[in-house]
């Protein structure tokens, strides 16, 4: 099942950027990777996945959701949250839906497969590819503190990446380091 393996390299790294204690939604969480990962990290945690497995699998990490997202209604109506985290999915529509449910001060960690990766492996269909620079731009309306948009190895991907964070009203620009203390 997805979300068995360890946690992305990227979602670790950009840890730091959630508020300390803040509550993370894990968006297609899979079998919970990173909702065990930022558990360990002492937030309170959320998965929201369509299939079952997925979400048994996640019942004693935190809440637990069963929710078909493409075809339902988002079950976060209003809600925000310090953290909102994706890998490896990409729904298009949900994007703003998404995007709104990171609190002021909170960070949307997103990775997943941009074009090119038909030349290498799955997903292959363009539904499931971002073009380039897309997420970027999706993200325009919070500060970005990172992006890529690459090849990695091991195994064989193309990806965007993006680590934005929703500047809270008022508040001084925050110096969001670039990487965090090892943990």
């Amino acid at each position: 099942m997805h979300g068995t393996e360890s946690p992305s390299d990227w979602i670790q790294r950009w840890t730091h950027l959630v508020p300390a204690g803040g509550a993370v939604l894990d968006v297609a969480c899979g079998a919970g990777r990173h909702m065990r990962w930022f558990s360990r990290h002492g937030h309170p945690v959320t998965g929201v996945d369509r299939a079952p497995a997925a979400v048994a699998a996640v019942a004693g990490l935190g809440e637990a959701v069963q929710a078909d997202i493409e075809n339902g209604p988002w079950p976060f109506g209003g809600r925000m949250f310090a953290g909102v985290v994706v890998t490896n999915y990409l729904w298009r529509p949900l994007m703003p839906t998404l995007l709104e449910s990171v609190a002021p001060g909170g960070v949307l960690i997103y990775e997943t497969f941009t074009s090119g990766n038909e030349t290498v492996g799955k997903p292959s269909r363009p539904d499931f590819l971002l073009q380039p620079g897309e997420l970027l731009r999706a993200c325009d309306t919070l500060r970005v503190v990172a992006f890529e948009d690459g090849f990695l190895e091991e195994p064989s991907r193309f990806v965007q990446r993006i680590a934005a964070v929703r500047p809270a009203p008022g508040q001084a620009l925050p110096r969001y380091r670039l990487s965090a203390a090892p943990s």
